[in-house]
């Protein structure tokens, strides 16, 4: 097939779609006629697509680009489609281990780590975003079954922190954050509780999340809401080291989790710890102790034993002068208090006596003592981990707290507006599994994932809607060396 212009008596030009059989001129199609050479490229064009259309010719317009547009006066911009945030995000889900699951599961992660939104909103959002159609009646019809993945989420998620990040269960971090919900209602899940997001008058619950050294998300759990957070380290530790046979394990946690039976059940099960210590809550025996053998100078530490392990202390200037402004502030407060009667209120140094407010000198004492110290309790000896060792490991928590600010602030996981037990557990393992690849990414190419989407949205598809053939035109832009260097890091060459 051919086209071919011919002159007309109106001396118009007119296009035809032409095929030549035997020696003779075939006529397959009267494009039209054209008294100007705009008019005139425009038939060709559309002679082009009746070609492409309705034959089995290959065009000869590469297929990236299968709609020349001539004349951009007769196109409209309808939008931008971000596929190349897709195309990455779905390709590091499979590499994760993601692969062989539901793919309007996977688009939620995508959708969920770039524009988090309800659920519905999202089906909406990667049609405008991506040019994905899911419908409602597939994600109702799907979406229950999702729930029992959670395991095997999980085991993906521990196979690839092995494989990745060399993970061999020698150290993880725990902790609890509490996520609230958009209403006032409670039920056995959604129970009010201590609140972390300052929401004590609205029903949350409680979800425990563990990370790896790098900060890398392995497993977690929920729990009611009003459940104590000390009461949940050991069931989850217990499940996460029997579900996958682990010999040596030690939890880092803060002091919120460390308790004399949470600390006689570790022992029992074998599970080392390092938890932060409250200091103030020690006996006068033991505080005497520490005051007469600790050593105020940066950087020295002291090794106790103690019947919750081996309380570690140490020393620093830094913190010494952070601990005494807060007291003296403190100390300033109650004797406020006690000038003005009439503000009468419960405040820290002060104590009732024979029905008078006076400053408590002896908690005063006890609390200039232990002004620049930190302490640790683990059950290590010092010949498997230092003093040292023990410190750097517990400062290692900001990884997990790391974890939950992109949970909650980037993947926006609070509030939740779920009612049902159900929907609740899925919008959990969406979000677990959007907080998998986003700290991935984070890892692996040194940004943030807020930034990784920034860079991404550079890269966008341009839509036009071609008015003389009635197509829409998809314009692809190349990557940036910038661009370029961060998917490198995360796919990079064998």
């Amino acid at each position: 097939m051919k086209i071919r212009v011919v002159n007309t008596a109106s001396k118009a030009k007119a296009v035809q779609v032409v095929r030549y059989q035997n020696n003779k001129r075939v006529i397959l199609q009267h494009i039209g006629s054209a008294h100007t050479e705009e008019s005139l490229d425009e038939l060709i064009l559309l002679a082009q697509e009746w070609i492409k259309d309705y034959s089995t010719q290959l065009s000869i317009f590469p297929d990236e680009n299968p709609n020349r547009i001539l004349h951009l006066n007769h196109c409209t911009f309808l939008g931008v489609r971000y596929s190349f945030f897709n195309r990455q995000i779905t390709a590091l889900q499979d590499k994760i281990g993601f692969h062989d699951f539901p793919a309007l599961l996977k688009d939620l992660i995508t959708i969920r780590i770039f524009e988090p939104a309800s659920k519905l909103r999202s089906l909406e959002l990667m049609e405008q975003y991506f040019g994905v159609h899911h419908n409602r009646k597939t994600y109702y019809k799907l979406a229950p079954d999702w729930i029992a993945l959670k395991e095997k989420v999980e085991n993906r998620v521990v196979n690839f922190a092995k494989a990745f990040y060399s993970f061999n269960y020698d150290l993880l971090f725990y902790d609890v954050t509490t996520l609230y919900f958009e209403t006032f209602e409670e039920d056995e899940l959604r129970k009010n509780g201590f609140s972390k997001d300052n929401k004590s008058q609205q029903p949350q619950i409680l979800v425990a999340l563990m990370v790896s050294k790098e900060g890398f998300p392995v497993a977690y759990e929920i729990f009611s809401g009003n459940t104590f957070e000390g009461h949940t380290i050991i069931p989850v530790v217990k499940n996460f080291i029997e579900k996958n046979q682990v010999k040596e394990f030690t939890i880092v946690a803060d002091a919120a989790m460390i308790s004399a039976d949470n600390i006689k059940e570790l022992t029992q099960n074998n599970i080392n710890y390092i938890v932060g210590a409250r200091l103030g809550n020690v006996s006068a025996e033991l505080l005497e102790t520490m005051d007469e053998n600790i050593s105020r100078e940066d950087g020295k530490s002291i090794r106790l034993k103690t019947e919750l392990g081996y309380l570690i202390c140490s020393y620093s200037s830094l913190r010494y002068r952070k601990d005494l402004y807060e007291m003296n502030k403190q100390i300033e407060k109650a004797k406020q208090v006690i000038e003005s009667p009439s503000k009468n209120r419960k405040v820290k140094f002060t104590q009732t006596h024979n029905q008078k407010i006076e400053l408590n000198e002896a908690l005063i004492a006890k609390t200039q003592k232990l002004l620049g110290i930190k302490g640790y309790y683990t059950n290590l000896e010092e010949t498997t981990a230092s003093n040292k060792t023990i410190m750097e490991r517990y400062h290692e928590l900001y990884r997990i707290e790391q974890a939950f600010r992109i949970s909650k602030s980037d993947l926006q996981t609070r509030p939740i507006f779920h009612f049902k037990e159900e929907p609740v557990q899925l919008h959990l393992l969406i979000c677990f599994m959007a907080l998998v690849v986003s700290k991935h990414i984070e890892l692996q190419t040194g940004l943030s994932i807020r930034r990784f989407i920034d860079e991404s949205k550079k890269v966008v598809d341009g839509q036009i809607l071609n008015h003389i053939t009635n197509k829409v035109v998809t314009v692809k832009a190349v990557p940036l060396d910038k661009m370029k260097g961060i998917i490198a890091k995360l796919f990079p060459p064998h």
